[in-house]
């Protein structure tokens, strides 16, 4: 928990050390990292500076000591002046902020630099408050200690502050070169000139390296440090003109179809200011471009687009002396002055530079390499992933031309501080866990007749449970549009999906082999779920047990709309389906369908079956368990995420197989990353309840296994002194007297490890690891317990391992035991017939949070904070206030499901 430190976290223990031996189960491979070692500690001394910048002419809203902007920091610290005075051949490392490194140790305490870039950069007869001078001061802090770092990794002293500073010198040490060479975006490097891939709306993709060294465990058992090596895929805006740009983000072939989207935008209800055009422009905010009209191009950085064209803006001339002349729009004065003509019934162009500086698009262009901060939407995604997307092979060639465009030996910032990486990859003895046997009623799929390999079959193969309730009273809405489902068809599909579930074990009741079919008709809103409820009920005269809609395309606000009415005005299971799908009467598809079904209606789809978790804890049947997964979703930025709320899922295992489990949901403030205290206190004690009265039979469990949704290591203090103090206050109200030993696991997806198997010892069709895969080091912390296990078979692309961090033990797993667990848990996720990556009670809170999206309350909230800061640039708060544990901005909660026919106790979110 060592980053924690560096955060100002007070710490009162560690996280349990890894145990002392590793995994022996399954069998040995040998698997190749993208990670790199380094050699050694620097034998050179470094000195690391704090830098204060004090602007003489601060930007608006800041004040002389407020730090400017990045580019304009990078000026500075470039700049000659500054050069001149701390010696350009002392090899500085600067952070682009606040600290800075050389080998050289300034003859004073603290240094002042005036810096005048107007002289430096050769602009004269600047105007009085326009001058761009600055005053920098350099003060020596500390001495980089590396022995500290070193003692650390023998054992021979904790990990404190002077570790983390020395992290911190060769994070930048590493960056320094490539910094002056490539386009950096945090610890991305992207080369100027490389491929570009268009995602379509003027946005375009590019690869380049991502670096980022760690303190590790190496293979051969030493401590030390390594650096991970990995491809960064970046999305641009292209450098072409603003106009094209325009055009092409609103998918314009003609400048005519864009003036009329601006004359509605303005003509529209809400104005301009509330129209869906103003949105979508406001992507354009920060985005720097030049203008092409004068002779000296001219820098700018766009602020917004104001509702005037360039025939309505207006403004007053003056002469050399100041004194102000007479009015003019700026189509009249790009006209008079420069011969051009400027397009009309477009909006301007304000710019961040002055009051009142306004351009209009005809002039402008978007400069080369600018990244696109925006989310991308479906056709943009699916574009990218197409790029992104590389197998092993290529993803290892790309990592290779990664390591070569960072050149490490002829790096001249590594070589003076005498920073050597090896340039050989690490490779590891890993193990390939056995798998388990998926157990269905019946009968088992052995290992090697699919699981082993990532894909079984289960055909002919009954459900492990199936439905509660025999299957009688439900419905199939067909939603009219041009690619509907023709009658016929919806009932050959219908038929076709009674005849799966039958073959699957599923029951049905007296007339639930002749469900209701009729049209639906988007256009009447809730009333279209009410006619489907009501028609249905008075087929059968009874309570709806299942309402099914077959959609005519993809769409996120539909689903969304449907399932709102389902869950939480009637209560209902449903399932949602496209009719592309359905007109095939594909048997395998509709298995498919059915094991989604099944879960919704209280079965369960299989269950994994093993023989090594007896033999590392005989008693593990024998203990009763819960399992708890969590995770905390937060809206996308750039997309209103300032006022959008956050989610909290919380899921519980219902069965001694961990086979089914519930889930409920709500909102967690703004971008409030640990569970409030009423959201545990309300969802997770439903849950615990129902786990006590009918899993446990009236008694708790022994034993909790809590597997969170990666948070960064610097809150896992605050999961266990928050989340988990508030779990074990539950435990002791509706089981008082017990004493629940918690387990608790950080899974993390959020990472560049990657496993590259040797030949031989991983899929052949892929290239990728087979399920199973464990590496216990090379990546992993050098004394804390964590791992990484590829438990699934990508089907495209390179596999992503989860990487697991055990922050306490109270329940006394051991490795083996816990490892084994979570990969063979991956092979009882419900809707799927392959192991999945995470274990399944998180991967069941993502959807369950992803779901709860459609149950938001959208009435407006009178109270709390507007306009949470931290919620523009996509950053978390750890939590709310400090006693309460209440989200620090208010939000509305979800609209609560109805319960009055059962749904919370089913898996509504599968």
């Amino acid at each position: 928990m060592g980053w924690a430190v560096a955060r100002g976290v007070e710490l009162q223990s560690t996280c349990p050390p890894r145990p002392k031996k590793a995994s022996t189960l399954g069998r040995e491979i040998a698997v190749t990292l993208n990670t790199y070692n380094l050699f050694g500690m620097p034998t050179k001394t470094a000195y690391q500076y704090d830098i204060t910048i004090v602007s003489q002419n601060p930007a608006k809203g800041t004040t002389a000591t407020d730090p400017p902007k990045r580019g304009l920091v990078k000026k500075i610290w470039e700049s000659k002046a500054v050069k001149q005075e701390l010696g350009d051949g002392h090899m500085w490392l600067h952070d682009g902020n606040k600290l800075a490194w050389s080998s050289f140790k300034l003859p004073r305490p603290e240094h002042r630099i005036q810096v005048d870039l107007d002289q430096e950069e050769g602009r004269a007869n600047v105007k009085k408050g326009k001058e761009n001078r600055h005053k920098i001061f350099v003060r020596f802090t500390k001495d980089v200690d590396f022995s500290g770092l070193q003692a650390f990794f023998e054992g021979q002293a904790p990990w404190s502050e002077a570790c983390i500073d020395t992290i911190n010198f060769f994070d930048h040490a590493m960056r320094e070169n490539p910094s002056h060479r490539y386009t950096q975006i945090k610890k991305n490097f992207f080369q100027r000139g490389e491929k570009r891939f268009a995602l379509g709306k003027g946005i375009e993709a590019f690869k380049g390296v991502f670096s980022s060294i760690r303190p590790s465990l190496f293979a051969n058992g030493v401590r030390g440090l390594s650096v991970n090596v990995d491809v960064a895929n970046g999305t641009f805006w292209i450098a072409q003109d603003l106009g094209k740009a325009l055009l092409d983000a609103f998918g314009c072939s003609q400048v005519a179809q864009l003036q009329q989207k601006f004359a509605q935008a303005k003509a529209g209800k809400e104005g301009f200011d509330g129209s869906l055009f103003r949105r979508d422009l406001k992507r354009f905010s920060k985005l720097h471009v030049v203008d092409t009209h004068r002779s000296e191009v001219g820098q700018w950085c766009i602020d917004k687009f104001i509702a005037q064209d360039c025939t309505e803006k207006k403004f007053q001339l003056g002469d050399k002396n100041g004194e102000k002349g007479e009015w003019i729009t700026i189509f009249d004065y790009f006209k008079k002055t420069y011969n051009i003509t400027c397009t009309r019934g477009i909006p301007l162009v304000k710019m961040t530079k002055g009051k009142e500086t306004y351009l209009p698009v005809d002039v402008l262009r978007i400069e080369a390499n600018q990244r696109y901060n925006s989310k991308l939407d479906e056709g943009q995604t699916s574009n990218m992933i197409k790029f992104a997307v590389t197998y092993p092979k290529e993803r290892w060639a790309a990592v290779e031309a990664g390591v070569k465009l960072l050149d490490w030996q002829n790096d001249p910032y590594l070589a003076h501080y005498n920073v050597k990486i090896n340039p050989h990859p690490v490779e590891v003895k890993a193990r390939l866990l056995p798998c388990p046997d998926v157990t269905m009623t019946g009968g088992s799929i052995k290992a090697g007749a699919g699981p082993a390999k990532g894909r079984w079959r289960i055909d002919k193969m009954k459900f492990l449970t199936p439905n509660t309730q025999p299957l009688r009273s439900w419905g199939i809405c067909v939603i009219g549009g041009p690619r509907s489902l023709p009658p016929d068809a919806a009932k050959k599909f219908a038929q076709l999906l009674i005849t799966t579930y039958k073959g699957h074990g599923g029951k049905f009741g007296q007339g639930g082999e002749d469900p209701w079919i009729g049209p639906g008709n988007l256009a009447q809103g809730g009333e279209m779920i009410n006619s489907v409820w009501q028609a249905t009920g008075n087929k059968f005269t009874a309570r709806p047990q299942l309402l099914v809609f077959i959609v005519n395309d993809k769409n996120i606000d539909v689903y969304r709309r449907i399932k709102k009415s389902c869950d939480c005005r009637f209560g209902v299971v449903s399932q949602v389906l496209q009719s592309a799908q359905c007109v095939k009467l594909d048997s395998q598809y509709a298995s498919n369908v059915c094991m989604k079904i099944n879960a919704k209606l209280g079965g369960s789809t299989s269950r994994a079956t093993g023989t090594a978790l007896a033999r590392v804890n005989p008693k593990f049947a024998t203990t009763s368990m819960m399992c708890v997964g969590a995770d905390v979703s937060h809206p996308a930025p750039g997309s209103g995420s300032s006022e959008a709320a956050s989610f909290a899922a919380i899921t519980v295992s219902q069965d001694s197989h961990f086979a089914r489990y519930t889930a409920e949901c709500n909102t967690n403030g703004r971008r409030l990353e640990m569970i409030t205290t009423q959201n545990i206190d309300t969802h997770f004690k439903n849950q615990a309840k129902t786990w006590i009265m009918n899993c446990g039979k009236g008694n708790p469990p022994k034993r909790i296994l809590y597997v969170r949704d990666g948070v960064s290591e610097g809150q896992y203090q605050y999961v266990l002194e928050q989340e988990v103090k508030d779990m074990k206050a539950v435990m002791k109200e509706v089981a008082p007297g017990s004493d629940c030993k918690f387990t608790v696991v950080i899974a993390g997806k959020r990472h560049h490890i990657r496993f590259f198997p040797k030949a031989g010892t991983g899929d052949q069709r892929t290239g990728n690891a087979m399920p199973g895969t464990l590496v216990e080091n090379g990546c992993t912390h050098p004394f804390e317990w964590d791992f990484y296990l590829c438990a699934h078979a990508a089907i495209k692309g390179t596999a992503r391992p989860i990487h697991y961090q055990v922050i306490l033990n109270e329940g006394d797993f051991g490795g083996e035991e816990l490892q084994q667990f979570i990969f063979e848990q991956s092979f009882q996720y419900a809707r799927s017939t392959t192991p999945v990556s995470l274990f399944p009670a998180v991967y069941y809170a993502h959807l369950a949070a992803d779901r709860a999206r459609a149950h938001e309350n959208t009435t407006p909230v009178s109270s709390g904070k507007k306009g949470d800061k931290k919620g523009e640039d996509g950053k978390t708060e750890t939590s709310g206030s400090s006693n309460t544990g209440k989200p620090s901005t208010e939000v509305n909660p979800l609209v609560p499901l109805n319960i009055s026919g059962g749904i919370q106790n089913v898996m509504w979110f599968i």
